[in-house]
């Protein structure tokens, strides 16, 4: 038997089980991630994260899985728990980091307190980059789930995510039209679901269904999405507060470049995990 050291994190609720593949390659399997994020019988998160060796002109990998076992390409709040994970470990001092993941590159800036601003590279919307089926960009798009007609936004934050705008979260239907749209056939990879009211220009109410874990209690990827989305549509300004069930997102994104989202990022307790 061998233990595997790890950090539980979270941001907002949305939690990660952190470990350290810098110091320790780590050969880790689907069933492994599965038993970690196991919320009864192991760890519990939402996402499981792994820092690996610098590829490139980066400073650190970043490989994240969620709780089923499948690899993403994107998480913001597991990005920004990521920055003070790396500077708490002792693998860098640097509070300005370059992070790479298997689909998108990540600036990190680390402020006291905690603090952490996560800039993403620029929202793509061309279907092919989602990927997403339909003929061109458009600002929203019909798609039918459970026999009914819906509209949804789509965008890649390196990452899919469909976006639905809605009147009132809380009677959004999100466990019922999450799951049926993460898996729709016009999302080949599956997809992030958001549930977005537009409270004011400068306000969003948000709740986010992810591919292969289902709702959490933020996702900061989904709010860079939602604000994405939102803009495009000229719902909101600039800079926006995203409200999420698991607290607040400052989002801010000038309409083309990159996007920028600033929150804070926990350490919750480490530990470590009897591999046989």
């Amino acid at each position: 038997m061998r233990k595997l050291p790890f950090t539980k994190m979270h941001s907002l609720g949305n939690d990660f089980v952190m470990l350290d593949g810098v110091r320790t390659p780590l050969d880790l399997d689907a069933a492994l991630v599965r038993q970690l994020a196991d919320r009864n019988h192991g760890v519990g998160c939402d996402q499981l994260i792994v820092a690996q060796p610098a590829i490139g002109d980066a400073d650190f990998f970043m490989r994240i899985f969620n709780a089923d076992g499948s690899e993403s390409g994107q998480c913001g709040n597991g990005a920004r728990c990521f920055g003070r994970f790396l500077i708490e470990q002792g693998l860098t001092e640097c509070r300005e980091l370059e992070i790479q993941t298997i689909s998108t590159r990540i600036r990190l800036t680390v402020a006291d307190g905690w603090q952490v601003t996560a800039q993403l590279a620029p929202p793509s919307f061309e279907p092919r980059d989602i990927p997403f089926n339909a003929p061109a960009v458009a600002g929203d798009y019909p798609i039918v789930v459970g026999g009914e007609s819906h509209r949804i936004g789509a965008v890649s934050m390196g990452n899919p995510h469909a976006v639905l705008i809605v009147d009132n979260i809380d009677a959004a239907g999100v466990d019922q039209l999450g799951p049926m749209l993460e898996c729709h056939c016009d999302f080949p990879q599956r997809t992030n679901v958001g549930f977005a009211q537009v409270v004011d220009r400068q306000t969003l109410r948000l709740r986010v269904w992810e591919r292969g874990v289902g709702e959490t209690l933020a996702c900061g990827s989904g709010a860079c999405a939602a604000v994405a989305v939102c803009r495009l549509q000229e719902r909101i300004d600039d800079t926006v507060c995203v409200t999420l069930p698991g607290g607040l997102l400052s989002v801010t994104w000038l309409g083309h470049g990159p996007i920028s989202m600033n929150g804070p990022a926990v350490s919750v307790f480490d530990g470590q995990w009897p591999i046989f």
